[in-house]
């Protein structure tokens, strides 16, 4: 699916962002959209309105600032990271890591370390983030620590069980989004992910994190 799908759900006011860290730029059929996409279908179950974006069809430059100037199309992407209450961040797996393209993304967000709110709180509390991991190779568990340990470091909570994904057989030509129905277990962990991630989001919206 290519980039740009879109969810809106009027009753709600938590809203998703889900970034696909797919190495295929659109329209290009991409596994690691689909099961992005089934995350965000999940999470309107429960009143969350999402949109994806394929961060491939953007021109993000290297560095870790906020805004690197020239063709960078990061801030653009930037504005719907931080606006989202919740950060799906999903990537394929390459030779057992996460993508370059999702490597570059945690390398730009590393610039909101040094931003904070009107509280003095870093400005990326209060909100949530999920994994989501697909591939034909081991890797997955290692992919989601490490994606988990940056996006906490900026800010992000993390709910129990907030991570999902498929590794298909190794050294096989089957991808993900060649599968005739999506498996069971995959399927109940995007639908636990999705429920805690919007439980907690949620919660931190009525109740947000204390300030210095």
């Amino acid at each position: 699916m290519p980039g740009g799908w879109f969810r809106q759900d009027m009753t709600t006011s938590l809203t998703a962002l889900a970034i696909s860290c797919t190495l295929k730029a659109s329209p290009a059929d991409s596994s690691t959209d689909l099961l992005a996409s089934q995350v965000l279908d999940a999470l309107a179950e429960h009143g969350v309105a999402g949109e994806l974006v394929r961060a491939a069809d953007s021109t993000i430059s290297p560095g870790v600032e906020a805004d690197m100037g020239g063709d960078d199309e990061w801030p653009a992407l930037r504005a719907k990271v931080l606006a989202a209450d919740i950060l799906v961040l999903a990537t394929p797996t390459w030779m057992g890591q996460h993508s370059s393209i999702a490597q570059r993304v945690l390398e730009r967000l590393d610039a909101e370390l040094s931003e904070t709110d009107a509280e003095g709180r870093p400005h990326l509390f209060d909100k949530v983030a999920i994994a989501a991991v697909v591939g034909n190779e081991d890797g997955a568990h290692h992919i989601a620590a490490i994606l988990f340990q940056s996006l906490d470091d900026i800010g992000y909570t993390i709910p129990a069980q907030g991570s999902v994904y498929w590794n298909g057989e190794a050294m096989q030509t089957v991808d993900y989004k060649d599968l005739e129905a999506t498996p069971e277990k995959v399927a109940s962990a995007t639908s636990t992910a999705a429920r805690n991630a919007a439980h907690l989001a949620g919660l931190l919206q009525e109740r947000a994190y204390p300030a210095e």
